[in-house]
């Protein structure tokens, strides 16, 4: 426990303090007021958590598509977010720091959802109060009714059969409002299809998306995500991830079936140089990229 100061009479330091204060030197003094060099990200010091979330995750875009999507959709301002395979619960808690919001997360892994919880939760004070972390399966039933329900991250990919594709989404359409939404994103391109790999710097460390191997039969995919630092060392397959890479024909099929009323593609747009301008809008056709990540919005 911290213990009050001591009081010292007319404000003064004791000698002691003086006299320490004397011999002090200048290059002591500067070095006292220079801040600490923050150590390089390395294998060893780094939380792959913290960068997944500086690669990965950009939650305040995304928010703001959800939101303005359910605006133009419901016609009202959405208040609540259902957010299947949280991990971290970085999009709830960007969710609900902004007044009248809440959100509930589902994610099966107990040790993400505690480190969530710390670095994302935690910090957000009295605004903390506002969101639920559920450690269950994304397919049991989840009490609620929500305005934007959302599978970011392809996390819905682990389904490998459209029957237990279907079932997961049919739950997700009984815990939504009567106007509500549900958010899922892809991706795919002819690039898609092939074993490779695709490195991208950031601040102090390199990304590694790894397309480990692809089978045209069955459509399943193993996916690594890799860090790498200046001085050499490597967090190696830091995720891994099994999937079926469904398209997004077979996903609206399998919405339809599920119940939903309407399912709508919002693709990027592209600027001169054709790279992505972050803007998505609804389309009904496109040409084939090399590569491209894709929204679909499903109405109840």
């Amino acid at each position: 426990m911290r213990q009050p100061p001591v009081s010292r009479g007319h404000g003064l330091p004791p000698p002691a303090a003086i006299e320490k204060e004397k011999i002090i030197t200048k290059e002591e003094r500067e070095a006292r007021r220079s801040p600490r060099k923050k150590a390089a990200l390395t294998a060893r010091n780094a939380d792959r958590h913290t960068l997944y979330q500086r690669s990965v995750q950009d939650v305040e875009t995304e928010g703001r598509f959800l939101a303005r999507t359910f605006e133009r959709i419901a016609g009202r301002k959405a208040a609540s977010l259902r957010e299947d395979f949280c991990g971290t619960a970085l999009l709830c808690a960007a969710w609900v720091a902004k007044r009248d919001r809440t959100a509930v997360g589902l994610d099966l892994d107990r040790e993400v959802l505690a480190w969530g919880t710390e670095h994302n939760v935690a910090p957000l004070g009295d605004r903390a109060s506002f969101i639920r972390l559920l450690r269950q399966d994304v397919r049991a039933p989840c009490r609620g009714r929500f305005d934007v329900s959302v599978a970011l991250n392809f996390s819905y990919f682990i389904f490998r059969t459209r029957e237990d594709l279907r079932g997961y989404l049919a739950g997700v359409r009984r815990s939504m409002a009567k106007d509500g939404i549900f958010v899922l994103d892809a991706y795919g391109g002819y690039e898609s299809w092939r074993p490779q790999s695709e490195r991208r710097k950031l601040n102090g460390f390199t990304y590694v998306w790894d397309q480990s191997s692809v089978d045209p039969i069955d459509h399943s995919v193993v996916n690594h995500i890799h860090f790498e630092f200046k001085n050499g060392s490597r967090l190696k397959r830091a995720f891994t991830y099994e999937w079926r890479l469904w398209t997004l024909a077979e996903i609206r099929e399998l919405l339809a079936e599920a119940g939903f009323s309407r399912s709508t593609v919002y693709w990027e747009d592209r600027d001169a140089n054709g790279d992505g301008t972050g803007t998505y809008r609804p389309r009904a056709h496109v040409a084939q990229e090399a590569a491209w990540i894709a929204y679909i919005v499903a109405e109840r």
